[in-house]
C-alpha cells in the first residue's frame, strides 16, 4: 500500500471513494448538488460505531464511504477499532485509489500525527495477503493507494513517512513467517537479510556453523546440529546515525522449524512451529522498517536462525553444553531450544557495544497460559527500558505487559552438574526463561518480549500477525527523534 497526504477541499477532489463521517460526507454530497441522493440512502444509517454505509454518486467523487461514530469523541483504543473498520470495509471496494477523511476525528489526548500513523497500520494490517503457495492465488484487493486528507500537509509529513516504513516492515515480516518450513529454513532466512544489504548504509555479515564452532558457541550448535540444513548466525548493521555512537541492538529467535528435538513435540498443531521463527521475522520486519524511514540512528540486529530437529546427531536431555560467555548448561528438555540460540545471540551482540539491547522470541508456551494472545510479555533489567517499551506499545495499538525478573525465580535454574539448566520446570516458565537469558546479558541495558501469544494466530485466522514489529519501529522511532 502506498499512503500520501492530500489538503484539497473534500469535494474538488477527483477520487472513486471518499472515506468520512456522516457529516463531512453530508457537506460533500450538498456541495456536489447530491442532497436528494445522500437524503434517501441515509434514511435508516445509524451514526454509531462500527456501522459503515457506501453511496454512489455521479461525478467525480463516485462514491461516499461513511463511518458511523466518526464524530464522537473517542478513546485511543475505539479510534483504533473506527480505523480498522474502514480499513476493511474500504478494501472491500472496486477503487484503485481512495481518500480518506478521518484526521480529524477526536481522539482523546492524540495528535494528528498519531491518528494518521493508526489510520495508515489499520489499512496495511487490513490489506496483506498471502497465497504465494496457492495454484489460484486468492485475489487481492484493488485498492493500492490511499491519500489520507489533512488541513496542513507539512505537519504530517513524518506520519506518511511513519506509515509508508511501517507497511515495508510488517509485510516482510509476515511474508517470513507465512514461509512453509520446507521453503524458509535458515538458509532462507539469510537470503532474505541479505537483500537489506542493498541499502548503502547496511552491512549483512553471518556466522556459519563452522565460525560459531570457534567461537565455543556450544548452545547454538547444540541445537542446529540435529538438523541436515545447517544454521547461521546473522548480523545486519544499519549506520543512519553519527559515527561512532552506540548503536541499538535487536536480537531474534529464528527457530525455522521446531520439532522439539529428542524432547518431541505432540503431533497436533505442529505445523504451527513454522511460526516459531516470528521473533526472528519481527527484527527484521522493525530493521526494515527503520532503514525505510531513514532513521537517524545506528542498529545492529543479530538473528539465530536453525532447526530444531531429531535426528542421530541431535541433542539429548542431560547433554551439558558450553556457550560461547564460558557458562556451562544441562540440556533437561531439548525443546527449550530458543533460549539456547539467543545466549549465544546475545554475547555475540554484546561485542558491538550496544546501547541497548531488546531480544524477541515465541519462547513459551507458558506466557500464552499467562497473556493470551492480546499482549506480549515484556522482561528487562531496567526499568526505564521497559517503560519506553510499554510505551511504544500503547502507542502503536501492539500492546505489551510487564513481567516479573526476580532473582526469587533464579533457584529453578539450578543444576547438579552445570552452571545452569535450560529449564526450570512448570512454575513461570515464561519468567524462568527470561532468568535464564538475563544471565548473558550482565552490564547492558537490555530487555526481552516473549511473543508466543501475539506473533502468530491458530484457528481459522491461522497466520502470522507481525508483532511486535509495530512496537519496535515505535520504539526505535522515538529513539530517533527524541
Amino acid at each position: 500500500m502506498k499512503y500520501s497526504l492530500t489538503d484539497g477541499t473534500l469535494h474538488e477532489l477527483r477520487t472513486p471513494c471518499l472515506v468520512a463521517s456522516l457529516k463531512t460526507a453530508k457537506s460533500v454530497a450538498r456541495a456536489l448538488g447530491h442532497s436528494d441522493i445522500f437524503s434517501r440512502s441515509t434514511a435508516d444509517f445509524k451514526d454509531q460505531a462500527e456501522q459503515i454505509l457506501v453511496i454512489n454518486l455521479p461525478g467525480a467523487v463516485s462514491r461516499l464511504l461513511i463511518v458511523g461514530g466518526a464524530e464522537a469523541a473517542m478513546s485511543a483504543d475505539a479510534y483504533r477499532k473506527m480505523a480498522n473498520a474502514a480499513a476493511n470495509a474500504l478494501l472491500k471496494l472496486p477503487v484503485k485509489q481512495a481518500v480518506m477523511a478521518l484526521a480529524g476525528s477526536r481522539a482523546q489526548g492524540k495528535n494528528t500525527e498519531w491518528k494518521l500513523r493508526t489510520l495508515t497500520h489499520a489499512m496495511s494490517y487490513a490489506a496483506y495477503r498471502y497465497g504465494k503457495h496457492k495454484s489460484k492465488a486468492p485475489a487481492a484487493p484493488d485498492l493500492n493507494t490511499l491519500r489520507l486528507h489533512v488541513a496542513n500537509k507539512k505537519d504530517a509529513a513524518n506520519a506518511m513517512k511513519f506509515g509508508n516504513a511501517l507497511d515495508a516492515g510488517l509485510a516482510l515480516s509476515r511474508d517470513l513467517g507465512n514461509e512453509p518450513p520446507n521453503v524458509c529454513n535458515p538458509t532462507y532466512v539469510l537470503r532474505e537479510a541479505r537483500k537489506l544489504g542493498r541499502h548503502p548504509n547496511v552491512k549483512v555479515t553471518s556466522l556459519n556453523e563452522k565460525q560459531m564452532a570457534d567461537a565455543n558457541m556450544g548452545a547454538f550448535l547444540a541445537v542446529s546440529k540435529g538438523s541436515d540444513t545447517p544454521g547461521h548466525l546473522i548480523v545486519i548493521q544499519y549506520n543512519g546515525g553519527k559515527r561512532g555512537e552506540a548503536p541499538v541492538a535487536l536480537v531474534g529467535k529464528g527457530i525455522t522449524f521446531d520439532t522439539g528435538g529428542i524432547s518431541l513435540k505432540p503431533p497436533p498443531a505442529m505445523d504451527e512451529m513454522k511460526f516459531d521463527m516470528c521473533g526472528a521475522a519481527a527484527v527484521l520486519g522493525a530493521t526494515k522498517a527503520a532503514i525505510e524511514a531513514g532513521l537517524k540512528l545506528n542498529l545492529v540486529t543479530v538473528v539465530a536462525a536453525a532447526e530444531n530437529m531429531p535426528s542421530g546427531g541431535a541433542t539429548r536431555p542431560g547433554d551439558i553444553v558450553t556457550s560461547s560467555s564460558g557458562k556451562t548448561i544441562e540440556i533437561l528438555n531439548t525443546d527449550a531450544e530458543g533460549r539456547l540460540v539467543l545466549c549465544d545471540a546475545l554475547t555475540h551482540v554484546q561485542k558491538f557495544k550496544p546501547s541497548t539491547i531488546i531480544d524477541v522470541a515465541t519462547l513459551t508456551g507458558a506466557c500464552i497460559v499467562a497473556l493470551g494472545s492480546h499482549a506480549s510479555a515484556v522482561y528487562a533489567n531496567d526499568e526505564s527500558l521497559a517503560k519506553a517499551l510499554l510505551k511504544a506499545g500503547d502507542e502503536s495499538g501492539d500492546k505489551a505487559w510487564q513481567m516479573p525478573l526476580w532473582d526469587e525465580y533464579q533457584s529453578a535454574l539450578k543444576s547438579n552438574f552445570a552452571d545452569m539448566a535450560n529449564v526450570g520446570g512448570r512454575d513461570a516458565g515464561s519468567v524462568t526463561a527470561a532468568c535464564f537469558l538475563s544471565r548473558f546479558v550482565e552490564e547492558t541495558q537490555w530487555a526481552h518480549m516473549d511473543v508466543a501469544g501475539s506473533a502468530f494466530m491458530g484457528g481459522p485466522r491461522k497466520g502470522a500477525t507481525g508483532r511486535p514489529v509495530p512496537l519496535l519501529f515505535t520504539y526505535l522511532w522515538e529513539q530517533a527523534n527524541g
